[in-house]
């Protein structure tokens, strides 16, 4: 009779990979692959077998070791991440290479030069949920290491561990910078539960971390820092922790879930300052603190000369790229909530992904959906501003069955929204734009586009509003400025098919009709269902004399605006004083 008995024994078994390998590899594909195999066969390698450890294998981006002894396995780890963190001392952050390291003791499956089993995939789960640059042990083997290691480990209580079927208690070994043991985080003294999310989406940029060894550049990080705090906190609908709660942290190493935790927010901010011959280098990330995902990393290189006017062009940099990864997280996460559970923002979130679609059907869900959020929350005045350009666009789209009844819609919700915040610099963005369609008080209006950008001047949707008014108004030549500004403010956005139809519009104007055809096409790309597109590119090519392109738009046109005339769009709020555009319009052969 064959015996079929797997072989099986009791061991240490320590996973390791490396944090935001995806990343890195996005960034320096090749670069990230010999740092990595030198990291592995220069140091962990070794300091496994040093510590009577055996070397399983490697996993692509980490290694899978067995020890006899889970005392040897957790020294080896803690020798590993502090030589890591003495060869990352002379790297850019953003290019550091950080193991995450779990190890449990427990009974395996032997299997030639493999093995498998529980114990083994409790240690990858472990190696999951440990920070970068940290270690994360199991309750059974912190039983075993209490007393015999130098270093305290904290206890991060029951952790639910991907296919593991009961909660596991786990704890960890956080290493600072300097690749010594951090201090435990003490939580506050009031309060051992983590801090409740606000209703909005939450922030803190942490201190960015001098890497120049130069004084002088501590404070222009540090400077740096407040500006894009400052920058932040202008956009109402984030909740930004102040400077002095973000700022002590500085020095420490941080574990970025307990920074979440201890100020109650979702998102972080983290980052570095190098200075090297007459250049500045910024790195920045930004993290989902409950998850521990990175969401966004860039760095920016620049000129050190003008230390205040780089202090502003980097803030400028930082914020227009991740104020619109916050808005597009948030939106996914909104959308995979129970739609028991919404909340008036959650709906808000729900409706702009609609918006942007401008098609009929979206524009009549993002209304449907933000009317909810306003019965929920009647003093939410950004969901009434929103409702009411969603009632304007029906009108002018050609969309709406009662044209008066959606205008008067729009006037009255931009009406309440002021209302409600007539300090709120989106609001007062969107009130604008509806009152320059719908009523045509240019003075009103121009003022409120005006207080909007002053009030948030890294604001994509300030300056697309203020483009629009003042194009309305009669003022091309500022209008295409304020577009121009918002597309470097944001130049990915959602809604650019919205800027570059409008820019082109005042294109026209100035007779400027090459660019308005670049305007129109770059705007098409971005929707190519866009009807405002199509009249910006029949008008166009027609003052040029491309007449088969010229006809060729405005059959598109019709196509996607059916009930389309000019008297009938001028009607609707096209703007009667376009002169050129309408001119262009005829020229096409688009009907009277």
């Amino acid at each position: 009779m064959t015996d079929n008995r797997v072989e099986r024994r009791l061991a240490a078994i320590l996973a390791a990979d490396v944090a935001g390998y995806s990343r890195l590899t996005g960034l320096d594909e090749e670069g990230t692959h010999v740092r990595l195999r030198e990291r592995l066969r220069g140091l962990a390698d070794p300091k496994i077998s040093e510590h009577r450890g055996k070397v399983v294998k490697h996993t692509g981006d980490g290694v899978l070791a067995e020890f006899g002894s889970v005392v040897d396995a957790v020294r080896c780890a803690i020798e590993v991440q502090r030589g890591m963190a003495e060869q990352n001392a002379t790297m850019p952050q953003v290019k550091r290479i950080e193991f995450r390291i779990g190890i449990h003791v427990g009974d395996i499956i032997v299997d030639d030069n493999d093995i498998f089993g529980d114990g083994v995939n409790i240690a990858a789960r472990l190696e999951g949920i440990a920070e970068p640059g940290g270690v994360c042990i199991s309750d059974d083997a912190q039983r075993q290491v209490r007393g015999k290691v130098d270093f305290a480990f904290e206890d991060m209580g029951p952790q639910n561990l991907k296919n593991i079927v009961e909660p596991m208690r786990a704890w960890r070994l956080r290493m600072n910078a300097s690749g010594s043991a951090a201090a435990p985080i003490e939580p506050p003294v009031e309060s051992t539960q983590a801090l409740a999310l606000p209703d909005k989406p939450s922030i803190a940029v942490l201190p960015f971390q001098n890497m120049s060894g130069d004084p002088e550049q501590e404070y222009f990080a540090d400077g740096m820092v407040e500006e894009i705090i400052t920058a932040l906190s202008r956009f109402k609908w984030l909740f930004v922790i102040a400077r002095n709660s973000s700022f002590t942290f500085k020095g420490q190493a941080v574990d970025v879930k307990e920074v979440g935790r201890r100020l109650g927010v979702r998102y972080v901010l983290e980052g570095s300052v190098r200075k090297a011959s007459g250049k500045v280098r910024i790195s920045g990330q930004l993290i989902d603190a409950v998850t521990g995902t990175h969401i966004w990393a860039d760095r920016f290189e620049r000129d050190l000369t003008d230390i205040f006017a780089l202090q502003d062009e980097v803030t400028v940099a930082v914020v227009s790229a991740i104020q619109p990864k916050l808005l597009q997280t948030e939106i996914a996460l909104a959308a995979r909530r129970r739609p028991e559970n919404l909340t008036a923002y959650d709906l808000y979130l729900r409706a702009m992904p609609q918006f942007y679609l401008a098609t009929r059907e979206g524009l009549a869900e993002a209304i449907k959906l933000a009317h909810r959020a306003l019965e929920l929350d009647p003093r939410f005045g950004l969901v009434a501003a929103l409702a009411g350009v969603c009632h304007m666009q029906s009108v002018l789209w050609g969309y709406a069955i009662d044209p008066k009844f959606e205008r008067n819609e729009a006037v009255r919700l931009l009406r309440l929204a002021l209302s409600l915040d007539d300090n709120d610099p989106d609001i007062l963005a969107l009130a604008a734009v509806i009152s320059s369609f719908m009523v045509g008080d240019c003075e009103s209006e121009i003022e409120w586009a005006d207080r909007a950008v002053a009030l948030n001047p890294n604001s994509f949707l300030a300056w697309g509003c203020r483009g629009q008014v003042y194009r309305i108004a009669g003022l091309p030549e500022e209008a295409v400025r304020s577009f121009e500004h918002a597309i470097r403010m944001s130049p990915v956005d959602p809604r650019l098919h919205l800027t570059f139809a409008g820019m082109g519009t005042a294109f026209i104007e100035l007779r400027r009709f090459n660019e308005a055809i670049v305007a129109g096409k770059k705007a098409l790309r971005q929707n190519p269902s866009f009807s405002a597109a199509y009249r910006c590119l029949a008008s166009a090519f027609a003052h040029l004399g491309r007449d088969a392109e010229a006809r060729e738009a405005a059959a598109r046109l019709l196509e996607v605006d059916r009930a389309f005339t000019i008297s009938e769009w001028t009607a609707r709020g096209g703007q009667s004083n376009s002169k050129l555009l309408i001119e262009g319009l005829r020229k096409a052969g688009l009907p009277e």
